[in-house]
């Protein structure tokens, strides 16, 4: 298992939370997705390493844009 934080702006809502946790989720290899809407922290879970590339284009593809990751 491994997990990675990564900041996300844009989010306002529920509806952006379930988006962009919909969007991750659909990753082959993820198994959680945990988001704090008041800091745009979004941290994901996967069974191996999650490629960040890959989660950068699910946060995109939800219409929101990731500014940093740890």
């Amino acid at each position: 298992m491994s997990s990675a934080t990564y900041t996300v702006t844009g989010m306002t809502c529920g509806h952006c939370v379930a988006s962009v946790t919909e969007e991750i989720s659909e990753i082959v290899g993820v198994t959680d997705v945990a988001v704090d809407l008041p800091t745009g922290a979004v941290t994901v879970t996967g069974e191996g390493e999650v490629s960040p590339d890959s989660v950068r284009a699910a946060v995109t593809e939800a219409g929101y844009q990731v500014v940093s990751d740890s």
